[in-house]
């Protein structure tokens, strides 16, 4: 297994730091992927997605989905009253368990809802009125230069 040291990125870069975090969390294969429980990733619109995560079994109450640093965390906890049911076959796993989700910069969790055994939260990439494009006009030495949206004249 190949080992990367990113301390160089860190140093010679300023408000990169995530994304090298990101890259040294990909190509860590010392932690084995959880894959309990199931969940499927899906695009909804343009700028939409849905996480649906497979819940049989937990309600409402037993589950909490968090925004935290830009991490959607999943955590489930089942209530103490399973202890006492005596099972002849158990294929439904009800254990708990805690999952992760990295976030890209400007998406936000707008809901979550239980239905049907399946959690489904949604998500939507906004991106900021200071990043999108805009159109600089060109202007025309015959007109008069505009400072902040004001008209200027220049006299000699």
């Amino acid at each position: 297994m190949r080992s990367y040291d990113f301390a160089p990125l860190y140093r010679a870069t300023v408000g990169f730091d995530r994304i090298a975090d990101l890259m040294d969390r990909v190509l860590t294969n010392d932690v084995a992927q959880p894959t309990y429980p199931p969940y499927n990733i899906e695009k909804t619109a343009e700028h939409a997605y849905r996480i649906s995560v497979a819940v049989a079994g937990f309600t409402p109450d037993e589950l909490t989905v968090e925004v935290k640093e830009g991490t959607l965390h999943i955590t489930a906890r089942k209530a103490a009253d399973e202890a006492n049911r005596s099972y002849l076959h158990r294929g439904i796993a009800t254990r708990a368990f805690e999952r992760r989700f990295a976030l890209a910069d400007h998406v936000r969790v707008t809901g979550a809802a239980h239905e049907h055994g399946m959690l489904h939260i949604d998500l939507v990439r906004e991106t900021p009125e200071a990043l999108k494009p805009r159109r600089i006009e060109i202007a025309r030495p015959d007109q008069p230069k505009a400072i902040d949206g004001v008209a200027q004249t220049v006299t000699v």
